[in-house]
């Protein structure tokens, strides 16, 4: 009885269960259903995986022609001297970037002007973009009703044509246009610019300032508006419980967490101040005498207009110093962020 009691429990440790065996009761290979059903899924993940990569590769070609090539053609040019005509180019090194920085007389003086001001740009566009976009988020989040109107009306100027709005505000800000009649209709007739807003050069750079705060500040209203529309309730209500009313729970409690929101209008209405130059190409061509001349523009010119004298190496190499400029201010709005959040 002893021996039939010990012998019990190693044959029970030496079975198999029936799902797993053979048709002669030895363990069928590969473990039964359950790895039959692993290795379905295996299978079955690496199809989708080829189906994934087969729709995307053309898209990835694409980018890989299109895009890396034309980034690293673009590279190699900004060391390099051609017009884009001659079949060969002259390898100059680092001679570009010298001579559109400080030592050639001919580029270096132009590119200081338009850094200048490209600089007060890169001040004034998202200041206005920020307080003006801000406001607006605030007073439409309490819009009810009239939220989807009021916020198509806003986005309005954003998805209008470009060039068809700048050819629009040239028209307004022109001597006879509507701003100076306006200004004259309001008893404010000294306010008004003879040569026009875009044709004096004392306010042609503020007037651009404006126009292009007033295209950037669609987008920023519907950041900010979808922040606000995130925002706890509890935490206004609190608020309001300890005595605060709208604008101190604006300024105290609504203004801190959209905090990040601010930093990502800053940072993109940075970049578009510092390479962005199709508003002052249509509007004022960089004048009256280069007032309102930028760096984009300025590469514009050197890479394309023939009274400079148009090499691509040195248009190339401005713009390489306009993203090494973005790249770092990305960085630093990137840790900016991360301190906030």
């Amino acid at each position: 009885m002893a021996g039939s009691r010990s012998a019990a429990p190693g044959a029970a440790a030496g079975r198999v269960p029936s799902g797993c065996q053979g048709p002669l009761g030895r363990p069928a290979p590969g473990g039964g259903p359950a790895s039959a059903a692993g290795r379905a899924a295996r299978a079955g993940r690496r199809r989708e995986a080829l189906t994934g990569y087969a729709f995307t590769a053309p898209a990835v070609l694409l980018f890989c022609v299109m895009g890396l090539y034309t980034v690293g053609y673009g590279l190699t040019l900004s060391f390099a001297q051609w017009n884009g005509f001659t079949p060969h180019w002259t390898w100059v090194g680092l001679d570009n970037y010298a001579d559109v920085l400080w030592r050639d007389p001919r580029y270096a003086p132009r590119v200081h002007h338009a850094a200048l001001n490209t600089l007060w740009v890169m001040i004034g566009v998202p200041l206005l973009t920020v307080a003006a976009a801000f406001p607006l988020a605030v007073l439409l989040n309490r819009a009810g009703r009239m939220q989807a109107v009021l916020r198509s009306v806003y986005f309005l100027p954003y998805v209008t044509s470009g060039v068809a709005v700048f050819f629009a505000w040239t028209y307004i800000l022109q001597p006879d246009g509507a701003v100076n009649a306006l200004l004259g209709q309001l008893g404010l007739g000294s306010l008004r610019q003879p040569q026009g807003w875009l044709g004096n050069p004392d306010t042609a750079l503020p007037t651009m300032i404006v126009v292009s705060a007033w295209g950037a500040v669609p987008v920023a209203m519907l950041l900010y508006l979808t922040g606000l529309q995130g925002i706890d309730r509890s935490l206004l209500e609190a608020a309001q419980l300890d005595g605060a009313g709208w604008w101190r729970s604006t300024a105290s409690v609504v203004w801190p967490l959209v905090r990040p929101i601010t930093s990502i209008v800053v940072l993109l209405n940075l970049r578009d101040s510092l390479q962005g130059f199709q508003t002052f190409l249509v509007m004022t061509d960089g004048g009256p005498g280069d007032h309102t001349n930028v760096l984009g523009l300025e590469a514009y010119r050197l890479a394309f207009l023939k009274e400079l004298a148009p090499t691509l190496g040195l248009a190339s190499a401005l713009g390489w110093l306009l993203f090494a400029a973005a790249l770092i201010l990305a960085l630093v709005n990137l840790r900016a962020l991360r301190s906030t959040t």
